[in-house]
């Protein structure tokens, strides 16, 4: 079973889980954003405009 009591380090424990999961989320949308601008960018040049 999983146990997510973290006594008294959870003060500490969960907010960290929550940073980073929150950094990541960011890293990815960050990603997506870049990768659909480089593609717009590609076709653009590829279609010679």
């Amino acid at each position: 079973m999983l146990d997510l009591d973290m006594g008294a380090y959870a003060a500490f424990v969960w907010p960290a889980w929550g940073i980073s999961a929150v950094a990541l989320a960011a890293l990815v949308a960050r990603s997506v954003i870049a990768a659909r601008r480089w593609k717009r960018e590609l076709d653009r040049l590829e279609n010679g405009e």
